[in-house]
């Protein structure tokens, strides 16, 4: 095989509600079942909802909620490198304006770049109140449900030379890792996840020249940051989940074709990718591209 079409597809903006007959319940009332948000309310293996953990990182390493509004303006200030120049970042790996053509016989939309961003400032985030009671996370540090699509060729040396705009450049996945936080704990798991993938590729923390992760809450970089001992400010320039929204898997994909882009206008270098997912693990990615 020399190459491999990879696609993500996430729809969490408004997931199917599902509903099943149940004669036997009192009256007849049906079953029911929300996909996205039993997903987010409720993980099967921890028994609380994903922003417990968030909450639960915060308490325990005191990560307040003004910390936590900073790095949200801060990744939604990064983003904004993403879209200067007529955002020529995203040119150079997104194809736009895409046409919406559901039945085939007519355009109902068309999509220029990203939509749904919610503009972030220090006076916006200042007004909201946290999701819980006594909690620190706001609707402000913690992403959105969103929609996304994404795809990759992962191939040979030889075949993506080939395909490849430039074939100077060599793109390498170097190594692939994954870690597990104890229950309840998901922003911790991108910690052993990377700490690994940076030890299979034996490497350091101060070799990689770029960092992106899927950050649901804002709490998962601020604990990240502090543990790898790096600056929230080396992690996720152009954008990231917390800016984009949570379809998991294209975000993903994103920050790693993101990841690449960076390290070539870098002039190459190593890149770590890493994001958390329910049941409290993550995995992380070292990328090496030679320029």
């Amino acid at each position: 095989m020399k190459w491999i079409l990879c696609i993500t597809a996430d729809r969490t903006s408004n997931g199917p509600h599902l509903l099943y007959p149940n004669p036997l319940n009192p009256g007849g009332k049906p079953d029911a079942e929300d996909w996205v948000w039993d997903s987010f309310g409720y993980d099967p293996f921890a028994h609380n909802a994903m922003l417990d953990t968030a909450e639960n990182v915060a308490q325990d390493e005191e990560i307040t909620i003004d910390e936590q509004h900073e790095v949200a303006l801060l990744r939604y200030e990064q983003y904004q490198a993403a879209l200067k120049d007529g955002a020529a970042f995203h040119k150079r790996y997104m194809i736009t304006p895409v046409e919406v053509n559901p039945t085939g016989r007519k355009v109902v939309a068309t999509v220029q770049d990203d939509e749904g961003i919610i503009p972030t400032t220090a006076e916006g985030l200042a007004k909201l109140k946290p999701v819980q009671p006594k909690g620190t996370v706001t609707f402000g540090s913690q992403t959105h449900p969103a929609d996304g699509n994404a795809g990759m060729i992962v191939a040979t040396k030889e075949r993506a030379a080939a395909l490849s705009r430039d074939s100077q450049i060599e793109i390498q996945i170097v190594s692939f890792a994954q870690g597990r936080a104890k229950k309840g704990y998901m922003p911790m798991a991108n910690l052993p996840a990377a700490k690994r993938a940076l030890e299979q590729a034996g490497i350091t923390i101060g070799d990689v020249k770029a960092i992106k992760t899927h950050n649901p809450f804002a709490v998962n970089d601020i604990y990240l940051a502090r543990e790898l001992d790096v600056t929230k400010e080396s992690m996720n320039n152009y954008g990231s989940s917390l800016v984009w929204g949570h379809p998991q898997g294209p975000t993903g994909m994103r920050l790693v074709i993101e990841l690449i882009e960076e390290l070539v206008l870098l002039g190459g270098g190593y890149g770590l990718f890493t994001g958390c997912a329910a049941g409290d693990t993550a995995a992380a990615l070292v990328i090496r591209v030679g320029a």
